[in-house]
């Protein structure tokens, strides 16, 4: 078989490579925002909202050629589109002669004053509207989940780590709440980056109009009208009042940048849980036929969190890519940025999606290992009073540095006891004896919950004053990939 023919074998889709953002890993909801037949229906959405606002401002195009162009919107020969492309090397030219060969009354005034970037930066504004939109109901759902647990674990103590070693402590919900906070400025990063999307709008070849204003016979007001009336048509407010051919690529720079902020905030949480899971302190869901390992039967890996993080590393990568665009186009316009944006915008808000539709499963079911969590507190809890007990020893007349010189060798031969025999911390049973800390410590109260701080009212205080306010602008929601887009 020549090359050309194996080139040209139609191929199914076990002998051809497939994005696994696509085959495995994304919602069927932010796949079809992303799919052929969103693009191009919007296309001819855009082309009748273009003829609908030429007619009103007397372009002669009648109500029969709107009324072909309206009963086709969703008939696409995809087919036909992809031989015509072959053919002519001309994707928005393609579509226009399939549609116009389903509509051939409309078809000569399709696309009437129009450049190729009407369509398709146009279109892809809506995609990204969308896709945003899908984004932000998922946060909220993902910070519902996390609402919930850091309420109810908000008073269990647990041991915090500095460089991953014990420091002091905190309690399971604070924990969770550094999570819910970061996540609840992704949600405002990327409802502010939706609010202020802006359409390309009507703008001709190079940004200036002058094809529009030619159809308009010079009429400024008309072009105006047009620019906003097609925006209106298509849900804008916003329309850019420069562009060049395209309208500048920082906005797509912009909206990566808060996928990116997403994917940092669900890394650092998916870092959190899997060391916690070596800690056997906090799980993530584990399916009772879910395996492991192919090796080792016993093991419960924390594949959720590990997938997340791989998934943001990836998406963290991909938004630089966006300012490299943005930083490369020449003058009103260059062509190298299409097929890069193809990638960039789609994949970006493919892995976005997946790393959400994950947070929701591992948000909505952690495990807390509540005896386990115990137990390093209580291992940890003579290190922790350590502190106060020395303040309180101070007061009692010793001598701090003296004091400070003996429960550091103290807790050192504790330590070490502990790393090399195990059982229970003996601090307290070596200074019980000591003049000025025995004293101290037979007043001490134990009780975990009285070093943790104000954890419990950071927890209460933060959702009800940052967290609730937000959400509450967003009936309860719940997600399933047969949602409408």
């Amino acid at each position: 078989m020549s090359e050309t023919d194996a080139a040209d074998r139609p191929l199914d889709r076990y002998d051809a490579y497939e994005n696994p953002l696509a085959g495995r890993y994304a919602s069927v909801a932010m796949k079809r925002v992303f799919s052929a037949r969103f693009r191009f229906s919007t296309w001819r959405r855009l082309w009748l909202a273009l003829a609908e606002g030429e007619q009103d401002l007397g372009i002669p195009i009648s109500d029969p050629q709107l009324e072909e162009i309206r009963d086709n919107l969703d008939t696409i020969d995809f087919e036909r589109a992809a031989a015509l492309e072959k053919e002519l090397r001309h994707d928005v030219m393609a579509h226009i002669y399939a549609f116009r060969e389903q509509c051939p009354e409309a078809g000569k005034i399709l696309h009437l004053g129009a450049t190729s970037c009407f369509v398709t930066d146009n279109s892809e504004v809506v995609q990204v509207r969308t896709g945003l939109e899908l984004v932000l109901r998922k946060v909220r759902v993902v910070l519902r989940n996390l609402r919930e647990f850091c309420l109810e674990w908000k008073d269990l103590p647990t041991v915090g780590y500095t460089h991953f070693q014990p420091a002091q402590f905190t309690t399971v919900g604070k924990r969770a709440a550094l999570w819910l906070q970061d996540l609840l400025e992704d949600h405002r990063d990327l409802s502010h980056a939706l609010a202020g999307l802006k359409f390309r709008g009507v703008k001709g070849t190079t940004g200036t109009q002058d094809s529009f204003l030619k159809l308009f016979d010079g009429d400024h007001g008309k072009v105006l009208a047009l620019d906003r009336a097609v925006a209106e048509k298509m849900g804008f407010d916003a329309v850019w009042p420069l562009t060049g051919q395209t309208y500048t690529r920082k906005q797509d720079s912009r909206v990566l940048a808060a996928l990116s902020g997403l994917a940092q905030s669900a890394g650092k949480l998916s870092s959190d849980i899997r060391l916690l899971c070596n800690l056997q302190e906090v799980e993530e869901p584990f399916g009772k036929k879910q395996i492991g390992s192919s090796a080792m039967a016993y093991k419960r890996n924390p594949m959720r969190s590990e997938r997340i993080a791989a998934l943001s590393r990836w998406l963290i990568s991909l938004a630089q890519n966006a300012p490299s665009t943005t930083a490369a186009q020449w003058m009103e316009r260059t062509l190298d940025d299409s097929a890069n944006r193809r990638l960039t915008l789609g994949e970006g808000f493919l892995c976005a999606d997946a790393i959400l539709e994950l947070l929701m499963n591992v948000t909505s079911g952690l495990v807390v290992q509540e005896a386990v969590v115990n137990r390093h507190v209580r291992e940890q809890l003579p290190f922790i009073a350590s502190e106060e007990l020395l303040m309180a020893a101070v007061k009692d007349g010793g001598d701090r540095q003296d004091l400070h010189d003996v429960i550091r060798t103290a807790a050192l031969d504790a330590s070490q006891q502990l790393k090399a025999q195990g059982g229970d911390n003996t601090f307290f049973e070596r200074i019980a004896d000591h003049p000025r800390l025995g004293p101290a410590l037979k007043r001490l109260d134990r009780d975990p919950g009285r070093f943790v701080g104000r954890a419990p009212q950071q927890v209460t205080e933060f959702v009800a004053n940052e967290l609730d306010p937000e959400l509450a602008g967003h009936p309860e929601e719940t997600m399933a990939d047969e949602i409408a887009v």
